[in-house]
């Protein structure tokens, strides 16, 4: 089953403004809280909580973007769906599933 090459842009594509809008919208509440810390020192902890988690969220975001950019990168040399270890063709099925996976499924393992 041979790829799809523009329906995988299309798709890497939509995921590049999903992730840049996801880290747009947290990068903003950090700089922006949309709450203020209250005197209590429970809100405050619970607050803080919040924050460290969206950043670990728009860290998650920004490597799912890396990963859609490489492959943009990956299709517009002509190497999107090739394992990088064996150079064996990735399963189309794999794709589908991660559009920016770059092992075949016996190396993902």
């Amino acid at each position: 089953m041979s790829i799809d090459f523009k329906a995988a842009k299309q798709e890497l594509l939509k995921l590049r403004e999903e992730y840049e809008t996801r880290i747009d919208k947290i990068e903003d509440h950090i700089q922006n809280p949309q709450d203020d810390l209250n005197e209590h020192w429970e809100d405050q902890a619970i607050a803080y909580r919040q924050n460290d988690m969206r950043k670990n969220l728009m860290v998650e975001a920004r490597q799912s973007l890396i990963y859609v950019e490489n492959a943009l990168n990956r299709i517009e040399t002509g190497h999107y769906g090739e394992c990088e270890v064996c150079g064996e063709a990735i399963e189309a099925q794999r794709l589908q599933a991660l559009p920016y996976a770059t092992l075949c499924m016996e190396h993902a393992e």
